[in-house]
């Protein structure tokens, strides 16, 4: 990485559950990266679902990272608190002609992905590639008027329109850490994740949308973050580029491990740092795993 004073990066976890190693991994390579560019790394709070984030998380987050040792500026971003923002982010988008209203329930997309042969892409899923015919105003009008609910996604063929010869070299540069990259230029290809959802019509953004976001807003010019976000860099390297917002150089190091190999998850109940706080596990332990 090329040292500069204008070197920013972040930390970004969600408070739905208590931090586990993996999350230290990821704080200790932005937070350690910031520290050898003699830059800085942010700590935001990714807390747009409502429905699982809770206060004591919250919390749990800066008792975790200040025993691991790092400090951070502030305020803290909440992205919670700027929700009106990314409505703004939004509705620039439907002004541009390049999103639309999906009302396909989880089971009928299921069933439309199915019934189209959408086969799994690089990224692991089956990306949806839009409606095969746009809906009409009356029965858009309609379902509105019935208060059913939709997702706002991105239309990859309008954009593809929007963009012209330049959609197709959207490029970022990766410097990641693992074994078999070097730092590389590497096209995007957004048409793995397809039609992403960049809100609902009860919550108004969605992680892509508010990250892309969030990172301009805060002039981050290096993204570091765990291997499993790599995908979902084809996404935003496309939102930026319809944005007009600089995409910053990302860097995806590799994910800690259990023992059967699976990536460590709130939801699989991974052992948490607050666990291992409280069991006596000094911080400098944990850290000398990947400082070496």
């Amino acid at each position: 990485m090329t040292q500069s004073q204008d070197f920013r990066t972040r930390f970004a976890p969600s408070p739905t559950g208590y931090l586990h190693l993996g999350h230290a991994r990821s704080a200790y390579e932005a937070f350690s990266a910031a520290d050898r560019e003699q830059g800085t790394c942010f700590l935001r709070i990714e807390d747009i679902d409502q429905t699982r984030c809770r206060p004591e998380f919250e919390a749990a987050i800066f008792e975790d990272l200040a025993w691991l040792g790092f400090s951070w500026p502030q305020p803290v971003r909440r992205q919670s608190d700027h929700f009106d923002s990314y409505e703004k982010a939004l509705k620039r988008l439907d002004d541009m002609g390049l999103v639309y209203r999906c009302f396909l329930t989880r089971r009928e997309l299921e069933a439309e992905l199915e019934a189209r042969g959408i086969e799994t892409s690089p990224a692991g899923e089956r990306p949806y590639p839009g409606p095969r015919a746009a809906m009409s105003a009356d029965e858009l009008q309609s379902r509105i008027g019935k208060g059913e609910a939709f997702a706002w996604r991105l239309s990859l063929d309008r954009a593809r329109d929007y963009l012209g010869d330049a959609f197709h070299t959207l490029m970022f540069v990766e410097e990641g850490y693992l074994e078999y990259r070097k730092t590389t230029e590497e096209k995007a290809h957004p048409d793995w994740l397809g039609d992403v959802v960049l809100a609902r019509k009860d919550s108004p953004t969605s992680y892509h949308l508010a990250v892309c976001h969030d990172d301009n807003l805060q002039q981050i010019s290096h993204v570091i973050r765990g291997a499993d976000l790599y995908h979902a860099t084809h996404i935003h390297v496309l939102i930026q580029a319809l944005m007009g917002w600089p995409t910053p150089v990302y860097t995806h190091h590799e994910l800690v491990l259990d023992d059967q190999q699976n990536k460590l998850s709130k939801s699989r109940g991974s052992e948490t740092l607050r666990k291992l706080r409280e069991d006596g596990v000094r911080p400098e332990t944990l850290i000398a795993r990947w400082a070496g």
